[in-house]
C-alpha cells in the first residue's frame, strides 16, 4: 500500500473553496467584492468584467433555446474563487428535469489528466521514471508488435516486432502507439478479424516515439499504478486525489441516493437528438483512461489544484516544479495529429489544434503558433470527454474553465460551437484586478 501521510487533511476556506461549496448547493449572492476581501492583498486577480457573467448567459439561454444542445453547466474558476458558474436546459428531457449546477456527468476522457496526477504522484515519491519501460510493471508490453501493412479493402493486416520499448513518457504524451479501435480503422479491423481488444493483445499502430496517435496510454498507467501501489486504481484515485480535493461526487459509480442527479446521455444522427435513459445501475468499469462521473464543482478543484500550483488549501499533491513539467512539451516537434474515426455516430475527426498543438504529461497543450487575443493562451493545458465535456487551464491568465454536456457524437459540430461561445466570451470580459 502507499503510504498517504504526507497529504493534509482537506479543510476548505473561504480564499480557495467556500466559493465553490456555496455555488454548488445553489447559494445565491455571492458578490465577487465580497469574496476579493477576504482574500490576501498585493496579488493581481482574473475576473470576469461586469458584462462577463451575462455575455454567457444570454449565449448559453439562446443555444438552448435553439436546440443546439440539451443542457449544459459552465463553469470558469482562478485559482482561488469561481468566476462564472450557471446551469441551463434540461438534464432530463423525458422527465422535463431542469439542469442542476451540481448535475452529475459522465467525463470520459477527462479521467486521464486525473490519471496522469496520479502517476506524477508516485513519480514524485521515486517509485517510477517517466523514461522506464512499461514492460519492467507489465510484462505484457515487452516486445510489443506493430503493424506493418494495411489493407482495409481487402481486410487484411501485417505486423512486425517492434524496434523500441514502450516508456511511460509515451503513456502520457499519446507517442506510445497505442490506439483505440474507435477511432483507428486498423485496430477496429484487428478487432473483428481476432476478437482481441487488450492493450497488450492489440499491435501498435506505429513505432513508439514515431508520432502522436490518441489511444489507451493512460488506461495502462492506471495498470501501473495498481501494480505500484497495491490498490485498483479507483481506491488509489479516491484515496490520493479525490479524498484529499473534497471532490466527493467523482467516482466510477455513483450511489443510488445520487441517481437522480446524474444526467441522460443524447444521440445526435441524422440531426435529430434521441435521449438515452439512465439505467437502473448507474457504474463504469475502473480504467486511467476514462468512465469517471463527476460534477463542474468536483472538477474546479482538480483545475483550482494546478493553478495553484499542486496545492489546493492545506492540500498539496503535487510540487510545483511537477505541475510546471507536466505542462511543458514532451513531444518536441511531434504534433498533435488529426485522428480519423471507425464510428461516426460516436466521434467525429478531432481535436482542434491538430497539426500546431504539442502534449505534455497528460494534457494538450495550446501552440504559440496560433495566438488568438479570443481564445485560451498559449501553453493552456487541456482535453476532454468523449460525450462532449470540455476543461482548460491557462497558466498565463490563471484561469481554468469547465464545459459539460452530455451527447455523442464527440465532436459534434454544435457542441463545439457551444464550447467555443463560450471560450471567446470569457476572453473577451476577462479583466485582471
Amino acid at each position: 500500500m502507499v503510504d498517504n501521510s504526507h497529504a493534509a487533511p482537506f479543510t476548505p476556506g473561504w480564499d480557495l473553496l467556500s466559493s465553490v461549496d456555496r455555488l454548488c448547493a445553489g447559494v445565491s449572492g455571492i458578490e465577487l467584492g465580497q469574496i476579493i476581501a477576504a482574500l490576501p492583498a498585493g496579488a493581481e486577480r482574473p475576473a470576469l468584467d461586469a458584462e462577463g457573467s451575462s455575455a454567457l448567459s444570454r449565449f448559453l439561454t439562446q443555444a438552448i433555446s435553439r436546440g443546439d444542445v440539451p443542457g449544459v453547466v459552465v463553469l470558469v474558476t482562478a485559482p482561488d474563487r469561481v468566476l462564472y458558474h450557471e446551469a441551463f436546459g434540461k438534464m432530463n428531457l423525458a422527465q422535463r428535469v431542469d439542469m442542476r449546477k451540481d448535475a452529475i456527468f459522465r467525463i470520459a476522457s477527462m479521467t486521464k489528466a486525473i490519471t496522469s496526477v496520479g502517476v506524477m504522484i508516485l513519480v514524485e515519491e521515486g517509485q517510477v521514471g517517466l523514461d522506464d519501460e512499461v514492460s519492467k510493471y507489465l510484462p505484457q508490453f515487452k516486445n510489443p508488435q506493430v503493424m506493418s501493412r494495411l489493407d482495409l479493402p481487402a481486410g487484411t493486416y501485417e505486423t512486425r516486432p517492434a524496434t523500441r520499448p514502450i516508456t511511460i513518457r509515451q503513456l502520457f504524451t499519446h507517442t506510445s502507439g497505442i490506439g483505440y479501435s474507435w477511432s483507428d480503422p486498423g485496430l477496429a479491423l484487428v478487432e473483428k478479424l481476432t476478437g482481441k481488444t487488450g492493450e497488450g493483445d492489440l499491435p501498435l499502430v506505429h513505432e513508439p516515439g514515431d508520432q502522436w496517435t490518441y489511444g489507451a496510454g493512460p488506461k495502462v498507467l492506471g495498470d501501473v499504478v495498481t501494480k505500484l501501489s497495491g490498490q485498483t486504481i479507483e481506491a488509489f484515485l479516491e484515496t490520493r486525489i479525490f479524498r484529499p480535493l473534497g471532490m466527493s461526487d467523482t467516482g466510477y459509480a455513483v450511489p443510488t441516493a445520487k441517481h437522480a442527479r446524474v444526467v441522460t446521455l443524447h444521440q445526435r444522427k441524422d440531426g435529430r437528438l434521441t435521449e438515452i435513459p439512465n439505467t437502473e445501475t448507474i457504474a463504469a468499469e475502473p480504467r486511467g483512461d476514462g468512465h469517471l462521473f463527476s460534477t463542474a464543482c468536483d472538477y474546479c478543484r482538480f483545475v483550482q489544484m494546478m493553478l495553484n500550483g499542486g496545492q489546493l488549501g492545506n492540500t498539496r499533491l503535487l510540487k510545483a516544479e511537477t505541475v510546471r513539467e507536466m505542462g511543458r512539451n514532451q513531444t518536441g516537434n511531434l504534433k498533435v495529429q488529426l485522428q480519423p474515426t471507425a464510428d461516426s455516430d460516436y466521434s467525429k475527426p478531432f481535436p482542434l489544434g491538430a497539426g500546431e498543438d504539442v502534449w505534455g504529461l497528460g494534457f494538450q497543450l495550446a501552440s504559440p503558433a496560433r495566438p488568438d487575443p479570443a481564445m485560451r493562451r498559449p501553453g493552456s493545458m487541456s482535453w476532454a470527454g468523449i460525450n462532449n465535456t470540455f476543461f482548460w487551464i491557462d497558466p498565463q491568465e490563471e484561469i481554468g474553465a469547465i464545459v459539460l454536456m452530455q451527447l455523442l457524437p464527440f465532436y459534434d459540430e454544435v457542441a463545439l460551437g457551444v464550447l467555443h461561445g463560450v471560450e471567446t466570451r470569457v476572453y473577451q470580459h476577462l479583466r485582471t484586478l
